[in-house]
C-alpha cells in the first residue's frame, strides 16, 4: 500500500478529506484499517493576501512547502482538497516533490461516468470565475454552468464568512438550497460542490440536483490508488 499526503489549504475541507479517506478504509478493510496518511497544513491566512492580489507564484510556493514536507514524511503521492488552491498548482514552476492527483479531473470523470450533460459550480469565486471546471468538464463533453453575480457573492461571502471558519447555519443551507434550485431552471442535471467546505452544509439529503461531492470524491480516488485500484498520478503541478 501507499502513504498518502493530504496537502491541506483549508481547513473543515482537509478534515473532511482525513476522515473520508480513513472512513473508506473502514468500510472496504475492516474496523481501524486504512493505508498510511500524512497531513500537512500551512495556515491558510497566510495565502489569502496574494488571493487576492491574484499572486498565484507565491501561493503555489507556499503549497510546495507542504508537498515537501510531505515527500520527507515518507508519503508516496498527495492531494488536496482545495478546488480554488489548484489554480496556483496548475500555474508553471518546478516539479512538486511528489506526484498528485488532480480534483477537477477526478470530478470531471465521475460527472461524465454519471452521465451529466449540465452541471452546476459552486465554489469560492476564484473556482466559479476560473477555467478548472469549465475545461475539465468540457474535454468530457459536459457543460459548465455557474450562477448568477448575485448568487456567486452568496456563495462565496458564505464560504469565507462561514465555512472556513466552521460556521454551518441553515440560514445559509437554506440559501445554498435557492441557488442549487435557480440552477436546475437553467436545466442542469447535477451541482459540483467544488468548495471542499460546502459538503458540509449541503448533503444530497437537502440539495434540489445530485451532488458532486468533490471533498468525497478525492478522499475515494485517493484510497484507490493507496490500495493500488488506481494508477498512481503522474502530475506534479503545472498545466495539465
Amino acid at each position: 500500500m501507499s502513504h498518502l499526503g493530504i496537502l491541506a489549504h483549508s481547513t473543515g475541507g482537509a478534515a473532511l478529506c482525513f476522515l473520508a479517506y480513513c472512513e473508506e478504509g473502514f468500510r472496504r478493510a475492516g474496523r481501524h484499517e486504512h493505508p498510511d496518511v500524512t497531513l500537512d497544513y500551512i495556515a491558510f491566512g497566510r495565502s489569502m493576501p496574494a488571493w487576492e492580489a491574484g499572486d498565484h507564484a507565491s501561493i503555489r510556493a507556499t503549497l510546495a512547502t507542504s508537498v515537501a514536507r510531505l515527500a520527507r514524511a515518507g508519503a508516496d503521492f498527495f492531494v488536496c482538497p482545495d478546488n480554488t488552491a489548484h489554480i496556483a498548482l496548475e500555474i508553471p514552476g518546478p516539479d512538486l516533490a511528489l506526484p498528485g492527483l488532480h480534483i477537477a479531473e477526478v470530478v470531471a470523470d465521475q460527472a461524465a461516468g454519471e452521465g451529466r450533460t449540465r452541471v452546476g459550480i459552486l465554489g469560492t469565486k476564484f473556482t466559479m470565475d476560473g477555467e478548472l471546471y469549465p475545461r475539465a468538464l468540457a474535454a468530457r463533453g459536459i457543460a459548465a454552468v455557474t450562477p448568477g453575480a448575485d448568487d456567486r457573492r452568496l456563495v462565496n461571502d458564505i464560504i469565507f464568512d462561514e465555512l472556513v471558519a466552521g460556521v454551518v447555519t441553515q440560514a445559509s443551507r437554506r440559501a445554498y438550497t435557492g441557488v442549487i434550485e435557480r440552477l436546475a431552471t437553467q436545466g442542469c442535471d447535477a451541482v459540483a460542490l467544488v468548495c471542499t467546505e460546502i459538503p458540509l452544509l449541503v448533503t444530497p439529503e437537502v440539495s434540489p440536483l445530485p451532488t458532486l461531492d468533490s471533498t468525497r470524491l478525492l478522499a475515494r480516488a485517493a484510497y484507490d490508488v493507496a490500495v493500488g485500484e488506481r494508477a498512481m498520478p503522474a502530475w506534479r503541478g503545472g498545466p495539465l
